[in-house]
């Protein structure tokens, strides 16, 4: 069993694209759920807008970078007041249901055969880019140590994602200090009280919904950049995956989707690999190789049992964020 590559290919998770993707994606679950209370099971809508937004208007209409992440930026507000309209005065399982059901048909909608020319259909999209490539000032070459080596598109990729990852958390942590997202966390105690004060509570819940739906967006453009655009990617467990990620590490926090996110995907990397090195070594007789991909999963969930029953409230969470999530 070669640990040292078990452990390697693990800690490289610590700071991949994905990682950053998934951090920014429940950050924005955070902003929506941990902050001011939404039932939002649609962030993978909001990532696979973000994602065929920037990959479209690339390819097809030839946009350059900043323009196409305007373009998906846009896409994501304009879902969120398709959902929120008709969901936001009503009680909160009502956007549950509507967010989840809404995302798959965005998922739908890209798989269709119907715009096979521009969505790629059930192929996705690929070749997108060259434009963010040709941003990057880093000479060519290969740069790090350890398991931390990487080419200068890699680095560049991962300076931009957790870049923009850090920023979000700083502008998450600056407006709920402020007014306004002292005004978010009294609609997610008690939102008749808000409203007894003359706020205009369904304008605010609007206005998370959009900017948590946003941080999905961008995630979703930071998700594919490494990789294709293949639709079967944004199925409602990636949802799932992500509230996970939340309540791992808080869901009022700042810092607890950062941490989350790493944790989840360097403890899936290191199942991962430990399960496929023990099914080849004759460890674990029983299991065939796909058999032992789905047990990573379930470790994983173990793991994730483990830590909500000794730590229920997440990393950075407290006892008061825990009273709300009950």
């Amino acid at each position: 069993m070669d640990w040292g590559a078990i452990f390697s290919n693990a800690a490289v998770e610590l700071i991949s694209p994905t990682t950053a993707a998934y951090a920014l994606a429940a950050l924005g679950l955070a902003v929506h759920f941990g902050y001011t209370g939404l039932l939002n099971f649609g962030q993978a809508g909001f990532m696979a807008l973000g994602a065929y937004g920037y990959a479209i208007s690339t390819l097809t209409f030839g946009f350059p970078v900043w323009a196409a992440v305007l373009v998906g930026i846009g896409a994501s507000v304009i879902f969120a007041l398709v959902l929120g309209i008709p969901t936001l005065r009503l009680r909160a399982d009502y956007l549950a249901i509507v967010t989840i059901a809404a995302a798959e048909i965005v998922r739908l909608l890209f798989t269709t055969n119907t715009f096979e020319p521009v969505t790629g259909s059930a192929n996705g999209l690929s070749g997108y880019k060259g434009g963010f490539a040709a941003l990057n000032p880093i000479p060519d070459g290969t740069y790090g140590f350890g398991p931390f080596e990487y080419n200068a598109y890699d680095w560049w990729l991962r300076i931009v994602a957790w870049t923009i990852v850090i920023l979000a958390c700083l502008f998450t942590w600056q407006i709920m200090r402020s007014p306004w997202g002292r005004v978010i966390k009294g609609i997610r105690e008690d939102e008749d009280a808000v409203r007894a004060l003359g706020k205009n509570v369904y304008f605010y819940k609007m206005q998370s919904l959009i900017l948590g739906g946003v941080y999905g967006t961008i995630a979703g453009m930071i998700f594919v950049l490494p990789r294709a655009v293949v639709p079967s990617n944004y199925q409602t467990s990636l949802t799932f995956f992500i509230y996970a990620i939340l309540l791992l590490g808080g869901a009022a926090t700042i810092l607890g989707p950062v941490i989350g996110s790493m944790v989840f995907w360097v403890l899936l990397s290191f199942f991962s690999g430990f399960i496929a090195r023990a099914v080849e070594a004759g460890w674990i007789p029983f299991l065939t190789s796909i058999q032992a991909g789905q047990l990573r999963f379930i470790l994983v969930g173990v793991a994730i049992m483990l830590i909500v029953i000794y730590r229920p409230q997440g990393i950075f969470g407290n006892k008061k964020e825990l009273a709300f999530v009950k």
